[in-house]
């Protein structure tokens, strides 16, 4: 099955890459390219980026993209409760593979806190998170079962994180299969972005946008709460 068989909304754009160094190269160019036009525009510009291990390349890419850099604000959709030193930090992975050299320059609001408990520091992050610019650029992943940030499927939290209305901006969540407790963005500020980018590769992800596209059940897949916003999906085989 090809991506452009999917039965897509009309607010969502597809770009299809050959593999996955193009698809790095041409998602660091256009966020790059919005980010630019945000501080021609406004004099400043904010990006919120996803962890992970697929979005690697493209970190690296948009390392090199020439802005300035002094202007960007950087912050993460979701991060898990880990100090920034630990292997899993998603701040961690931004220090080795965005914020160097003169992209070092950009002013990072990571997620994490130091607090006796999870709630405690997604209380903290969210306080944090209201001096957050407004988010010009966002990019989100997907797992494999649909869930998008750390918004998982049954997750405790999950209802609150959906809520579009909600007043949180950062809520504790919980992977049901995957170790540590996650802090993520809300879907009411991760949807506030100017413009969502969606990066998937392979053809498993591909099964997985056409069984999110096939139902309409947020908690069950809640990537399907941003399929049907305007969206631009980067995918390749």
């Amino acid at each position: 099955m090809a991506i452009s068989e999917l039965q897509l909304p009309a607010t969502v754009k597809v770009h299809a890459l050959t593999d996955a160094k193009r698809l790095a190269a041409t998602l660091a160019s256009d966020v790059a390219e919005r980010l630019r036009a945000a501080i021609a525009s406004k004099g400043q510009a904010c990006v919120v980026l996803s962890g992970g291990r697929s979005p690697v390349p493209f970190l690296e890419q948009l390392a090199l993209e020439k802005l300035d850099w002094s202007k960007v604000t950087v912050s993460l959709a979701d991060e898990r409760w880990v100090p920034v030193e630990h292997a899993d930090s998603n701040a961690g992975l931004l220090a080795r593979h965005l914020l160097k050299g003169e992209a070092a320059k950009a002013r990072f609001m990571g997620l994490y806190q130091r607090a006796d408990n999870l709630d405690a520091a997604a209380q903290q992050a969210d306080q944090v998170l209201a001096d957050l610019p407004p988010i010009d650029v966002l990019v989100l992943g997907m797992g494999d079962d649909g869930h998008t940030a750390s918004l998982f499927p049954a997750s405790p939290n999950l209802a609150e994180g959906l809520d579009p209305k909600s007043a949180r901006r950062c809520l504790p969540l919980l992977a049901p299969s995957v170790p540590h407790q996650r802090l993520s963005m809300t879907r009411a500020l991760l949807s506030s972005a100017a413009f969502i980018a969606l990066s998937v590769q392979g053809p498993g992800k591909l099964a997985t946008l056409r069984a999110a596209l096939a139902g309409d059940d947020l908690t069950q897949m809640p990537i399907r709460a941003f399929l049907h916003d305007p969206l631009d999906i980067y995918w390749c085989p």
